[in-house]
């Protein structure tokens, strides 16, 4: 029989598993119903109650400590706050990111009242599984705690979900549970890794020398082979930056990344050649990756509409390693684990091979390359170079575009800056335009598969929490439609003072980007003879006001507006000086763009002079 300790309750066990996890701060709302396990949490001392405005804002923040650390949570009250967290549960679900959604509910005396008499209190349904069932379709485990004898049970098999899964969980406790003895924590919690057996080391043989065929069987022109590898979101998730790397530097073989594993490894990396996103790519990211290289290797990588940029299917000279298995051209091989993958394809490889024997010289391969540009070197070499050196301070003053606004934000984080930063990309053009910044490891989170709007204001505040990168300030890139969704969560970082700097990309009172995905025609003229479609026009906003409105006296922030060139340059100087007030506490730019303008890499969507849509 298990001891009943009188030292530990429900509440304090649930903290203990947390902090156990590593986890130092919990994001949420409060209510009443939460707050006997808010104050068990202060009591235990071990993690930081960090309220937020908005429960969506506690999920976005969540999220990004988990991308950071491993694993993240946030805590709210039944039904009113739980369908708020439910938005960021779904994309931490479809992103794959390990979140701990604590939903407290009615006490258990309240639900057999219900149940009897049909009595309902606030924030009840009379569905009594409403929020379990909704939490079910945006989770890889979800359970309601009613008997505090099984609560230590059902909080551990969570947990060991989340970690396991690398995917979000959801425990709803009852408020009357909060305080009830249960049994101490015994043995810690930890992932449970698939057993790899006999028939996996077999199936992973086949896979590699499949792999090596692949490579075999397309070999350039001058009979070399000339894979190129993908890293993706999975490479990210399951913590392999560091088997990447060693995959890289033993073999020499040329890699790209997804836009949502930007940053995965140092991109410092001479085998890095930038992020690979269809026909959004860099031009000569796109040459490199789909023209020169003859087979393409996809570690992690998801094949989502918004990596794939505008293109609608790999092909069969991919390997596509990711969900479990590796499809190799038209062969698949299921119940293949990346984490051994990695390692075994780099032995493979070099024993093919030899040490650095994949290493490409495609700057000088492209002179011999049939029907290569003739300045095709040159290009590829000013885009290697320009991952540190373009956008330098402009010398003439110029109206603001996203291109340029990106370019010399390179030059700033690259050249200019000696502080750690955290750049944290929204959705949309933001995204679009961030994602050829030159970053360390670490360096960039971003949500591009679930894509929803806002997520990038809350994010910060995680980011910024998260053990590891704790001490590196956030740069937010955000859509004035995007902050609309979100700006309040601004509020938590004056809060608690995390000198972030968030660049609110106001090109206009407008949804540039539906705009761009509905009726890209737009675009073509240059022009405001065809007006955008009425549903994407907002109500304008004097955004860098707001940061007066959520100082306070001992929180200060500080709101500018950037136009032009000039007015971008003095800004970024000022954020070098650590005396500058600006860097005394958040910052809220309102950058100044033109309807008009969009980032060169969305070029292919819009019509050419003549053509229809």
């Amino acid at each position: 029989m298990i001891a009943i300790t009188p030292g530990c309750t429900v509440a304090r066990y649930l903290a203990r598993r947390l902090a156990e996890l590593g986890i130092t701060h919990l994001f949420g709302v409060p209510g009443n119903h939460l707050g006997p396990f808010l104050t068990a949490l202060r009591a235990e001392g071990a993690i930081e109650w960090v309220g937020t405005p908005t429960e969506g804002g506690a999920g976005q923040a969540a999220d990004a400590y988990a991308r950071v650390h491993g694993i993240g949570a946030a805590a709210v009250t039944y039904s009113v706050g739980a369908f708020n967290l439910l938005n960021a549960c779904g994309g931490a679900y479809v992103e794959r990111v390990p979140l701990v959604a604590v939903n407290a509910s009615p006490p258990y005396e309240q639900w057999q009242n219900q149940r009897a008499l049909g009595l309902l209190t606030s924030h009840m349904s009379p569905r009594t599984e409403s929020n379990l069932d909704a939490y079910r379709q945006v989770t890889v485990d979800a359970r309601v705690v009613s008997n505090p004898g099984l609560a230590p049970g059902q909080i551990d098999a969570a947990l060991t979900a989340c970690l396991t899964e690398r995917g979000p969980v959801y425990l709803e406790v009852m408020e009357d549970l909060w305080d009830e003895p249960c049994a101490e924590p015994e043995a810690p919690i930890t992932r449970r890794e698939r057993p790899f057996s006999a028939r996996n080391r077999s199936m992973l043989d086949d896979t590699v020398n499949a792999i090596l065929t692949l490579i075999e069987e397309h070999p350039g022109p001058d009979g070399r082979p000339r894979p190129i590898v993908w890293a993706g979101e999975e490479c990210d998730r399951f913590r392999l930056g560091g088997q990447l790397t060693d995959l890289m530097e033993a073999t020499g073989v040329p890699f790209c990344t997804t836009v949502g594993a930007k940053a995965v490894v140092d991109e410092d990396l001479p085998q890095f050649h930038g992020v690979y996103n269809g026909h959004a790519s860099h031009p000569d990211v796109h040459w490199v990756f789909k023209d020169w290289a003859t087979c393409r290797i996809g570690l992690g990588a998801w094949s989502t509409s918004k990596n794939l940029g505008g293109e609608q299917c790999v092909g069969g000279d991919w390997v596509m390693a990711a969900h479990g298995g590796v499809s190799v051209g038209t062969s698949y091989f299921p119940d293949v684990q990346l984490e051994r993958l990695l390692p075994a394809l780099q032995d493979a490889l070099v024993k093919r091979y030899g040490s650095d024997g994949l290493a490409a010289d495609y700057y000088a391969e492209a002179h011999a390359h049939h029907g290569a540009p003739a300045d095709r070197p040159a290009a590829l070499t000013q885009h290697r170079a320009s991952l540190h050196v373009n956008g330098s301070r402009s010398r003439h003053r110029e109206h603001l575009t996203y291109d340029g606004v990106f370019d010399r934000i390179n030059h700033f984080l690259g050249r200019e800056t000696r502080e750690e930063w955290t750049v944290v990309s929204d959705a949309a053009f933001s995204l679009i335009g961030s994602m050829n910044l030159s970053l360390p490891a670490g360096g960039f989170l971003s949500q591009v598969s679930w894509l929803s709007i806002g997520w990038s204001v809350g994010a910060a505040t995680g980011a910024a929490l998260a053990p590891g990168r704790a001490h590196a300030r956030p740069m937010v890139f955000v859509g004035d439609g995007a902050f609309q969704e979100t700006c309040q969560e601004f509020s938590t970082h004056v809060r608690l003072g995390l000198r972030s700097v968030v660049f609110v990309m106001d090109n206009g009172h407008f949804y540039g980007i539906e705009q761009m995905l509905v009726h890209p025609s737009y675009y073509a003229t240059g022009q405001d003879e065809t007006g955008p479609d009425f549903y994407n026009v907002l109500h304008p906003w004097h955004y860098d006001r707001l940061a007066a409105v959520f100082a306070g006296k001992d929180t200060p922030a500080t709101g500018l507006t950037v136009a032009d060139t000039a007015e971008l340059d003095a800004l970024l100087a000022r954020l070098t000086d650590p005396a500058d007030p600006v860097d005394a506490g958040p910052l809220l730019v309102r950058v100044r763009l033109r309807r008009h303008d969009y980032p060169r890499a969305m070029a292919y969507k819009v019509p050419k002079p003549g053509t229809t849509t």
